[in-house]
């Protein structure tokens, strides 16, 4: 009997959950890091004209907010860990207080997620046998909280900090080697193709239509950068 070891095209073969948050944090951080950065240098160009001024404004918005959002996104996932690992620690000690009761919740929950009782009093029974197992079960079902899949806050602040310089970097570029004429329009289109690419890159895991992500993340950054080209305009009008 010869057994075909060639993988099926059609297979799903599902991404470890844990790159979700890895995912997040690099798109948030590269379409904020383009999107506002082109926002506001396109207004500053549009308004002073003034290379210095551009590229000054540029360096300090993708430095200072670089480090504002990897603190952010350090912070807010350490908060999230910390309340996830107080809920576990909380969890784990009724367990030990309360095997009986706590067995007869996971049933209940095992029973109103579709299973037979009898199958459902099994399960329990079984979990309940594991210290480890019966954590991660009352943690699943009751507390929403995954034991082994939680936030990895250092690792999340590189992720977004990188990946806002790089996005950044993207509608500056045009500014350092181009005058600034020439650099806005340029800018613009240079940064609405990262963009669509990003969108389409994430389609990889979100299995969506690469075209439609890839315009919606272009049509965000248009609205930014016609906010930002308007107010350069308003100011370059009755201020100056």
């Amino acid at each position: 009997m010869h057994i075909n070891h060639t993988p099926n095209p059609n297979y799903i073969h599902h991404q470890k959950s844990g790159i979700a948050g890895t995912i997040r944090e690099v798109v948030f951080g590269m379409e904020d890091g383009m999107v506002s950065t082109l926002g506001a240098i396109t207004g500053i160009a549009a308004a002073t004209e003034d290379y210095f001024t551009v590229l000054l404004a540029g360096f300090v918005v993708v430095s200072v907010e670089s480090i504002s959002m990897a603190v952010g996104s350090y912070i807010s996932s350490k908060s999230k860990r910390s309340v996830d690992e107080r809920k576990l620690s909380e969890e784990k000690e009724e367990l030990k207080k309360y095997p009986v009761e706590e067995k007869k919740e996971l049933t209940a929950m095992y029973v109103a997620d579709g299973w037979t009782r009898e199958l459902a009093q099994e399960m329990a029974e079984q979990a309940s046998q594991n210290k480890e197992l019966f954590l991660k079960e009352m943690a699943y079902r009751e507390l929403k909280v995954f034991p082994d899949e939680l936030d990895e806050p250092l690792k999340n602040g590189v992720y977004m900090g990188i990946s806002y310089v790089i996005g950044g970097s993207i509608p500056l570029v045009p500014y350092i080697v181009l005058p600034i004429s020439s650099a806005i329009p340029v800018s613009i289109v240079l940064t609405f193709c990262a963009l669509f690419g990003l969108g389409s890159w994430v389609t990889k895991y979100s299995k969506r239509s690469f075209v439609r992500a890839g315009f919606e993340m272009v049509a965000l950054a248009g609205l930014a950068a016609a906010i930002g080209f308007g107010v350069g305009q308003l100011i370059d009008t009755f201020v100056r």
